[in-house]
């Protein structure tokens, strides 16, 4: 994903496309907290002038987190679309507009911009959806997890028979 300026100013009248899978295990070292990363599908089309480049992107795949509650591996899907501009000229651009990247060097490379994108998207806290077997264990010894319908239900029989207290009381108030 990188290309020198003489490459895309041969490219400026002519429909700039781009389809290219990018492996981007770089975002692994970035941020430790992502396992695995597929590699990434980026699509989208360059418009080229002579005094900026803006790409149209669109990138999909997804990352391989760890779950916030039980470390187990969680899929999270990417599918981001972004909108990137390189000045080629050091002119009077409204910076302030929206976020340009001045060009150093003669290569634009947008790999690094595809890395920055990503560890944007990893969010703060990841859930697993199912508690299957890969998730977080159900019961252990002396220990289950409950819900709460099943918990209103039920009746601790510590207080059972107090319950029968009342049901007696009612019934001797009735007379």
């Amino acid at each position: 994903m990188k290309w020198t300026l003489s490459q895309l100013q041969k490219n400026r009248s002519k429909d700039f496309l781009i389809d290219e899978i990018v492996n981007v295990d770089e975002v692994m070292k970035i941020d430790p907290n992502i396992r695995r990363a597929s590699p990434m599908h980026v699509t989208g089309r360059a418009d080229i002038d002579s005094a900026k480049v803006t790409f149209h992107l669109k990138i999909q795949g997804h990352l391989i987190l760890p779950c916030s509650r039980t470390l187990v591996d969680v899929k999270l899907p990417i599918d981001v679309s972004t909108v990137e501009t390189f000045l080629l000229k050091d002119i009077g651009y409204d910076m302030e507009e929206e976020e340009v990247y001045q060009l150093k060097g003669d290569v634009v490379d947008l790999m690094p911009i595809i890395h920055e994108i990503l560890i944007l998207e990893v969010p703060m806290q990841v859930f697993c959806e199912d508690s299957g077997d890969e998730g977080a264990p159900q019961s252990g010894k002396d220990w289950e997890v409950i819900h709460e319908q099943e918990k209103k239900d039920s009746i601790d029989p510590r207080l059972a028979g107090l319950a029968q207290f009342f049901n007696e009381n009612d019934s001797s108030s009735d007379t």
